[in-house]
């Protein structure tokens, strides 16, 4: 589908890109704020944040480097703070002391009622679970409330805004890492337009032939769920591919069950065949052309 560009305003409220940063989006009501924990003493003032609205608090686990957010809603209370107030209490919750940084979303003319941001936290919380970037902390599934259909389509134009925004903040907890599966190339198929490779080997470890795919994004390469995934490490796999093998999800017959991103072709690779590996020649198309033969082409 044909995605139209789109204008997004960032205001670094503190002059600093680690600082409060409010964005906006032209045609949109929302307004975006992504509040570093050490400045939510900074936002007292802020009238949009005594408003109702959702966030994501994100941090990282001390037990397993995961990323990890959780996602709420604060609607207005009778002293008229809303989200702010929220947020101050997860600062002084020892249960959620794992957070850094909070992204709230609410808008300019305070429209946000109690049935719109429970729509909006199920909404939030299924989206970034299905995704798969982020580990989500929320103890149960938030009620999704009842919505008539006109003002379901209206929220749900709220969230394709809002993707857009969290991307823009630099928090890609929407976006699944790939949306194209495929393990074996068909006959005459056409180009993507993200370039699909594959890799087949015999398995000197194991004897079997291992067959996987593999796709190039703007991010890097994402081994894809459903390839075939040598188990059997050699002295040689990098450490930092080693764990990555021990983490990921393979199951009794060796297949992967999720996508695992990486950064070049070569520890791709190497993940799947559980030993160092050059990308460049290892991962083909599929007519038969390596990513070296194609570099040198573009």
């Amino acid at each position: 589908m044909f995605k139209r560009s789109k204008s997004i305003n960032l205001f670094l409220m503190d002059g600093t890109a680690n600082g409060r940063t409010k964005c906006t989006l032209t045609n949109w009501t929302g307004i975006a704020y992504k509040i570093p924990r050490t400045e939510l003493d900074k936002c007292k003032n802020r009238e949009d944040l005594s408003q109702s609205g959702v966030y994501f608090l994100f941090g990282t686990s001390e037990d397993t480097g995961e990323n990890v957010v959780y996602i709420g809603q604060a609607g207005i209370r009778k002293n008229k703070e809303g989200i702010l107030c929220r947020l101050q209490e997860h600062k002084r919750n020892p249960d959620k002391d794992y957070w850094t940084e909070a992204v709230v979303f609410t808008t300019s003319n305070n429209s946000l009622g109690p049935t719109e941001i429970s729509y909006l936290e199920n909404r939030f919380c299924a989206i970034s679970i299905d995704a798969k970037r982020y580990i989500v902390k929320n103890s149960n599934e938030p009620s999704s409330g009842n919505v008539t259909e006109e003002k379901e389509s209206e929220l749900e134009e709220f969230i394709d805004y809002a993707k857009v925004v969290m991307g823009a903040l630099g928090y890609k907890i929407f976006e699944p890492l790939s949306e194209i599966r495929p393990i074996a190339p068909e006959p005459n198929e056409s180009i993507p337009s993200e370039r699909i490779l594959y890799l087949k080997r015999k398995s000197r470890k194991s004897g079997q032939t291992i067959e996987a795919s593999c796709k190039q994004t703007s991010e890097g390469f994402v081994v894809l769920k459903g390839s075939h995934i040598e188990t059997k490490d050699s002295a040689s796999i990098p450490p930092g591919i080693k764990e990555a093998r021990q983490k990921a999800a393979i199951d009794s017959a060796e297949i992967l069950q999720e996508d695992v991103l990486f950064h070049s072709p070569s520890y791709a690779a190497a993940f799947v065949i559980g030993g160092s590996a050059n990308g460049l020649t290892e991962w083909k198309t599929a007519d038969g052309k390596n990513l070296k033969e194609l570099d040198s082409s573009d």
